[in-house]
């Protein structure tokens, strides 16, 4: 299978850890990522609220790269890119006075032939044979809450791959690693992750109540597949502790990095050293650490 690979901003910095960690696991499934050329920022934390053209021309660029190389698939693992990736298509597509201010903007025509995925798409598509054929060390013994966030599964009409309100695609991966996704209701509530420096205070309590609620579920660690997210409940652990008086102390890993584990790697292979939140004294005891 080979896909173009949209890393983003992201993942080229902060959350460095997602790219590593998704291109071993890539690997390890035959999966073939190339790069998009020349891609540019999508604009998808500011592009929206500053000009709508902007917020549509940025993504469809990418996308048009992409197209030129030969590409029918694109991947974007962050679901805030991937969203916009979306958007734009649809626009695109219902909005035909569009087409000839995009052509001009782009010097070329963009003829929506990409299909944008996120990663569980994909991994679903191969099949849960197939990453169960790769595993080579079971996750016995964990519980983990699997975290889908609020943008992965929302608006329905772009997200087709999974339940809105209550998604599977991730606790059905993980059961296939071994390890015991547990009930919780709190998995697509948002973390509030863009609010941070405006409404500080309601992030916070965002935070708080989906950490709670992983640990009160008996979680032992939460994936998830969106680097926002990652950042969030990791990045500002240790601030809603001491703002609630409370400890969580619990891991965030990405679904990528437990199943780069499973699938035989070194911790430094899938970025674990980046976690602010140290996962060693659950991962160790299932020999992972």
């Amino acid at each position: 299978m080979r896909y173009a690979y949209f890393p983003g901003c992201t993942l080229r910095s902060s959350s460095s850890d997602y790219d590593l960690s998704f291109r071993f696991v890539a690997r390890a499934l035959g999966i073939e990522l190339r790069e998009v050329n020349d891609w540019v920022c999508c604009g998808a934390t500011v592009a929206p609220s500053v000009s709508h053209l902007t917020s549509l021309t940025l993504p469809l660029l990418n996308l048009s790269h992409a197209e030129k190389d030969g590409h029918q698939g694109l991947i974007a693992p962050c679901p805030a890119c991937l969203s916009r990736f979306k958007t734009a298509q649809i626009e695109l597509k219902e909005n035909p006075d569009l087409r000839p201010t995009m052509d001009r903007i782009l010097n070329d025509r963009y003829q929506g032939k990409i299909e944008v995925i996120h990663p569980l798409e994909v991994f679903l598509k191969l099949g849960l044979e197939k990453i169960l054929q790769k595993t080579k060390k079971k996750l016995s013994g964990l519980r983990v809450a699997c975290y889908y966030g609020c943008l992965l599964t929302r608006p329905p009409k772009m997200a087709l791959f999974d339940k809105v309100e209550d998604p599977q695609s991730m606790d059905a991966i993980v059961k296939t690693l071994g390890a015991q996704p547990v009930e919780w209701s709190f998995k697509t509530e948002c973390c509030g992750n863009t609010m941070a420096l405006t409404y500080s205070e309601i992030v916070l309590k965002l935070t708080h109540d989906i950490l709670r609620e992983a640990k009160s579920a008996g979680a032992h660690l939460i994936v998830v597949a969106c680097p926002l997210c990652q950042a969030n409940l990791d990045g500002r652990q240790r601030q809603v502790e001491e703002t609630f008086k409370t400890r969580h102390r619990i891991p965030i890993l990405y679904l990528t990095q437990l199943m780069g584990f499973a699938f035989g790697a070194f911790p430094k292979e899938v970025g674990i050293q980046k976690l602010i939140t140290s996962p060693r004294d659950v991962l160790g005891p299932v020999g992972l650490l």
